[in-house]
């Protein structure tokens, strides 16, 4: 079963991380600026991190099986939308569908880990999971970049499009119904009401706004390197072909795939060592992204990039933090406000350096600079408010 919902994960990682490789292309044939770029790679997060709380609700009352099938042929419809689009209107709408579609593929994942496993195995199954779902990367490097060479961007669309429809093949056949965990035991089924109500009282408790804040930076700083910025980087930058790029890309999505169940292999346990580790971590990936901006080497910009995809493992602590944070019956609630902040961050970090870089050449700033400098600052940010705001009992 689990291995079922990842295959959807899968999907969902290969289509967030599309722009890296996409981005030459869609520039040469639309004339997209690096906002308009920027725009593209976030339509995508926006509309999977704003249906987060929904999704979570919705797996609440009708499991998990219900909620993916209902949702993801989405996805598919979308990249058919993409594959088909004549401007930068009709790629956005495709990029929402999508992002729609697949923003049940990670919180099922988690979810269904957390109702069936030990807490104490928690963070190792959910870099697993990570390790496993982020194959979908490895088609978005050096296949991605070839196919595009040798038949076009809109081939990848549609071949993303037949992937996703065998991804919802293998939840409809492997993954039976179960009862949700409100309507367990003979018990009434919860009102939308009373879930939303849920909800509520999650943000009432203190601790949760400095999850929300680490959960908005430490992603989707990797996530706007690997799915929007890279590419750019190294084709306009150093003058790399798409091929070559997508070399690196493929590298790059090779070492981050490896470093979530080390990283949760090697979990320190306790709540307040393990928030210690996440701090310490965040700040070393904000002094990645700063000696990338400003050294601009070739092989520093390689280097760097893998070091940051080494030391993205550690994301996966911050699940364990949440699993710990928050007693059994607000887990799936948690969980689904989680990772709706790190989606909404994805979004926002995306289309906020797209902004940034298009500003920098006023700014007197090297055009790439300027993003990687941000990224920075935002990691920065999160940092000192995970460490600052009130924190879980135990910690």
């Amino acid at each position: 079963m689990l291995l079922a919902l990842t295959a959807a994960f899968a999907m969902s990682q290969a289509f967030r991380t599309l722009a890296a490789i996409l981005a030459p292309p869609l520039q040469a044939e639309f004339q997209m600026s690096p906002q308009q770029l920027g725009l593209f790679a976030a339509s995508f997060h926006f509309a999977f991190g704003a249906l987060q709380l929904f999704i979570g609700i919705g797996m609440d009352l009708h499991g998990l099986r219900r909620t993916v099938l209902a949702a993801f042929p989405l996805a598919v419809v979308g990249a058919a939308v993409s594959a088909t689009a004549g401007g930068q209107g009709q790629l956005i709408v495709g990029q929402v569908l999508i992002g729609v579609g697949c923003a049940p593929a990670f919180l099922a994942c988690t979810l269904f880990i957390a109702q069936n496993f030990p807490a104490e195995r928690f963070a190792m199954l959910s870099g697993l999971v990570l390790m496993l779902g982020g194959t979908g990367m490895l088609f978005t490097g050096t296949p991605l970049a070839w196919l595009i060479e040798a038949h076009g961007w809109r081939w990848g669309m549609w071949l993303l499009a037949a992937g996703s429809v065998v991804a919802w093949g293998l939840v409809w056949w492997k993954v039976p119904h179960q009862t949700p965990a409100g309507a367990a035991g003979g018990a009434p089924r919860e009102s939308l009401g009373q879930a939303l109500r849920g909800v509520k009282a999650l943000f009432l408790m203190p601790h949760t706004w400095g999850i929300v804040c680490m959960a908005a930076v430490n992603y989707a700083s990797f996530l706007t390197l690997r799915g929007l910025w890279l590419g750019p980087v190294l084709v306009e930058r150093h003058g790399l072909s798409l091929l070559v790029s997508g070399h690196v890309a493929l590298l790059v999505s090779v070492v981050s795939l490896v470093s979530p169940p080390l990283f949760g292999r090697f979990d320190p346990g306790g709540i307040a060592a393990r928030r210690r580790r996440i701090v310490r971590c965040t700040l070393g990936m904000a002094a990645l992204f700063v000696a990338m901006a400003l050294l601009r080497g070739l092989v520093a910009d390689v280097l760097l990039a893998v070091a940051v995809a080494c030391l993205s493992g550690y994301m996966v602590l911050q699940y364990a933090d949440v699993r710990a944070a928050y007693p059994p019956a607000m887990i799936g609630r948690a969980l689904s406000v989680f990772t709706m902040a790190m989606f909404m961050g994805v979004a926002f970090m995306q289309w906020g350096t797209g902004w940034v870089a298009a500003q920098a050449a006023g700014w007197g700033v090297e055009t790439f600079t300027a993003p990687l400098l941000a990224i920075a600052a935002a990691l920065l940010l999160g940092a000192l408010a995970y460490r600052r705001l009130p924190q879980p009992p135990g910690a």
